[in-house]
C-alpha cells in the first residue's frame, strides 16, 4: 500500500511538472482543485511475517495444533522446508517463557536444514490460554513436565515417522530436557542445551558473582549496593530475589549481550502470527504462575550426579551470559562420559545466542551437530561433523 501512494504522489507530480505530453489548455478554463492522496491502510506486520515465512516446498510442513499432552491440549507448532530433514525439539526456557512467537526472528534458515518443533509447555504461551489455570497450576512440577518432553518426542516421531529427534534445551528448558534425554535415550539423536542448569546452587552464585564484579567495575554504587543487600545469595531463592539479582544481571548483559535489557525480543512478539492479542495479554500470566509454582523445585536443581550419558551431549555458551553462567557447567560435561561432547561458544551472545548471533548458532548446529542425526553411526557421524564450523 506504501508503495502504491507513493507512486501516485510521485506521478501526480511528474505530471504537474510537465513530464507527460503537454495539452492545450484554455486561458479561461479554471484550475482543477487538488486532490489529496488517500491515507496509506494500517501495515498488519503479522500478515507480512506469516506471508514471508510461508512454506511452499512440495515435500515442506507448516503446522499449528493442540495435541493432547500429559493430559491437558498443548500448543505445537511443526515447521520445515523438507520433511525427509532430522528433527529438532526446542524444549524452551523460563520456566513460562514460550519462544514460538520469536521463533520468526531465528527460525527460518534452522527450517532449510531441520524439520523444527516448537510448542509452548503448560504454563506457558498459548497452551495457558488453552487451558483453565486452576487445572494446570497444580500441574506445574519438574517430574510432570519432564514427562511432557518425553510424550512430546513420542508425538513427534510418530506424526513424522522419525525414529529420534535432536533435543534442544534452552535454560530451564535444559533441566527437564536433560532428564528427558536421560530416561529416554532411545528417542535422542543427540541431546544440545544452550544455557545448561546442571547445579542451580551453583549457577545463582556464579551469576551473582559476575554481576556484582560488573557493577563494581562501573562504579555503580546503587547496583553495588543492591546487590550486596541480596548477600548470602542466591540463599533462600525466591521470585522475589532471583527478580533483585537479574535486575542488575541484565542492566550489565548478562540476558542480552551489549544490551541493558532484552526488550528488543520481547517486542519482537507483536509481529508474531502464531499469537494474537489475548494470548500475548495472558503471556506475563502464565510465565509468573509457572516460575512461582516451580520455584520450590527450581531452586533445588542439582544434576551433578548424571555422570554418564548414552547420547552425544553438546553444550552452547553465550561468552557473556550472566544468567546461565558457562563457568557452573563446564566442568560437568568436562567430566561426563559421552559417545561424544563438545562445548560451542558464541563469543557476541549472553542468554539468547539464537536471536543475537542466529548465523553461528545454524552454522553450529548444521556442521557440527545434525551429522549426529542423519549418519548410521557415531563413527560416520564424527567423521562428517570434522567440518564443524567450531573447535568444539
Amino acid at each position: 500500500m506504501k508503495f502504491t501512494a507513493v507512486f501516485a504522489a510521485t506521478l501526480a507530480a511528474c505530471l504537474a511538472a510537465g513530464c507527460a505530453p503537454s495539452v492545450p489548455v484554455a486561458a479561461d478554463k479554471p484550475a482543477e482543485p487538488e486532490v489529496a492522496a488517500p491515507a496509506p491502510a494500517p501495515i498488519d506486520g503479522r500478515a507480512i511475517v506469516a506471508d514471508v515465512g510461508a512454506i511452499n516446498t512440495p515435500n515442506g510442513i507448516e503446522e499449528s495444533y493442540a495435541a493432547r499432552i500429559g493430559g491437558i491440549d498443548q500448543w505445537i507448532s511443526v515447521r520445515g522446508k523438507d520433511r525427509n530433514n532430522p528433527v529438532i525439539l526446542l524444549v524452551h526456557g523460563g520456566p513460562g517463557s514460550a519462544e514460538l512467537a520469536i521463533g520468526w526472528t531465528f527460525q527460518r534458515g534452522w527450517e532449510d536444514y531441520f524439520t523444527v518443533v516448537q510448542w509452548d509447555q503448560r504454563g506457558a504461551g498459548k497452551t495457558w490460554s488453552l487451558n483453565d489455570p486452576e487445572t494446570v497450576i497444580p500441574t506445574l512440577t519438574v517430574d510432570r513436565m519432564t514427562q511432557d518432553v518425553v510424550e512430546m518426542m513420542e508425538h513427534v516421531r510418530q506424526k513424522l515417522g522419525k525414529e529420534k529427534v535432536i533435543l534442544l534445551g534452552h535454560s530451564w528448558g535444559s533441566i527437564i530436557g536433560l532428564k528427558a534425554a536421560m530416561e529416554r535415550p532411545d528417542l535422542v539423536a543427540a541431546y544440545v542445551a544452550h544455557g545448561q542448569v546442571i547445579n542451580m546452587q551453583r549457577n545463582e552464585e556464579e551469576g551473582f558473582r559476575l554481576t556484582l564484579a560488573a557493577a563494581q567495575a562501573d562504579g555503580n554504587t546503587e547496583a553495588v549496593s543492591a546487590l550486596e543487600a541480596l548477600a548470602p545469595y542466591p540463599g533462600e531463592l525466591t521470585v522475589a530475589r532471583i527478580g533483585d539479582e537479574r535486575t542488575w544481571s541484565n542492566h550489565y548483559g548478562g540476558l542480552a549481550a551489549y544490551r541493558e535489557n532484552a526488550s528488543a525480543w520481547f517486542r519482537a512478539m507483536r509481529l508474531s502470527p502464531d499469537y494474537d492479542e489475548a494470548v500475548l495479554q495472558g503471556y506475563d500470566a502464565g510465565s509468573l504462575a509457572s516460575i512461582t509454582a516451580l520455584m520450590p523445585e527450581l531452586r533445588a536443581v542439582n544434576m551433578d550426579a548424571v555422570t554418564e550419558s548414552p547420547v552425544p551431549v553438546f553444550l552452547l555458551h553465550g561468552r557473556h551470559d550472566f544468567t546461565t553462567p558457562p563457568a557452573a557447567s563446564l566442568a560437568w560435561l568436562e567430566a561426563l562420559e559421552a559417545p561424544a561432547k563438545a562445548n560451542y561458544w558464541f563469543d557476541h551472545s549472553a542468554h539468547l545466542a539464537f536471536m543475537e548471533e542466529p548465523g553461528k548458532v545454524l552454522m553450529t548446529l548444521v556442521t557440527c551437530i545434525r551429522p549426529y542425526a542423519t549418519e548410521p553411526d557415531i563413527a560416520a557421524a564424527r567423521q562428517s561433523a570434522a567440518a564443524c564450523v567450531q573447535e568444539g
